[in-house]
């Protein structure tokens, strides 16, 4: 028996097909958006597991691109956690003022930091039930750094993930962590992390929010919302990014 033909799922599932069908279909849609986004990658500066776990705090209401414009400077001025511990306040607040948000982000960097020092000998733990224990971790950003700075697979249901799978129909759920569990149910574990990287980047350059590009996209005779957004090819290729969105 393949391990398609075990998946053992709820009989509902939201767009009415067989559980089966819903796997099969959700596989070849992660094959297929993997073909057209073959570089995907966590799209976050970053060269060891303490700064892309500073810069997924950073990320949270903007974008990568603006936290990319802050993280060199700050880098430069506190490299490790033991620098972060006793960075000045005032200081950080100044360099990370343009995410938005900067005075809690500051307060969470600065725990965060002494937290790596007390707990973890300045270093980034590599299992989830300590880094949801740092301030300003979650699940989330634990699923970024596990899968990106230690190779331990993980789905990063960000709004993009979660609003493409919803719209996929693989899942209606909307809670980020049973969104997680369900679309985990789906896809082979050894796949979540680029599985997250290749939805999110569809999402941000061609499943819009608000305008999605159906017609310039590559799973669109598999999906149950086709229609949703601009279905003229040559329309819907003018609002494809070539670049995430700043």
């Amino acid at each position: 028996m393949s391990k398609v033909d075990s998946v053992t799922e709820p009989a509902q599932t939201p767009t009415g097909e067989t559980p089966l069908a819903l796997t099969r279909r959700a596989r070849k849609m992660h094959r297929l958006l993997a073909q057209r986004y073959p570089d995907a990658r966590a799209e976050l500066d970053f060269t060891n597991p303490f700064e892309l776990l500073v810069a997924t705090v950073l990320s949270a209401q903007t974008t990568d691109v603006r936290v990319n414009l802050v993280t060199p400077e700050l880098f430069r001025r506190y490299p490790d956690a033991q620098a972060l511990a006793g960075a000045d306040r005032i200081d950080v607040e100044t360099i990370v003022a343009s995410t938005g948000f900067f005075r809690a982000k500051t307060d969470s960097l600065l725990r965060l930091g002494a937290a790596l020092v007390e707990d973890h000998g300045g270093q980034v733990p590599h299992r989830m039930a300590d880094l949801v224990k740092l301030p300003g971790v979650g699940r989330k950003t634990a699923n970024v750094v596990l899968g990106n700075a230690f190779g331990v697979p993980g789905i990063t249901v960000d709004t993009h993930f979660g609003r493409l799978v919803r719209r996929f129909g693989w899942t209606a759920l909307e809670d980020p962590v049973k969104v997680e569990h369900a679309v985990g149910a789906l896809i082979p574990r050894q796949e979540w992390t680029q599985l997250s990287h290749v939805l999110i980047f569809h999402g941000r350059r061609t499943c819009h929010a608000k305008r999605p590009a159906c017609g310039a996209c590559p799973v669109a005779r598999l999906c149950p919302s086709y229609g949703l957004g601009e279905t003229d090819p040559v329309k819907a290729a003018a609002l494809v990014r070539t670049e995430p969105p700043r």
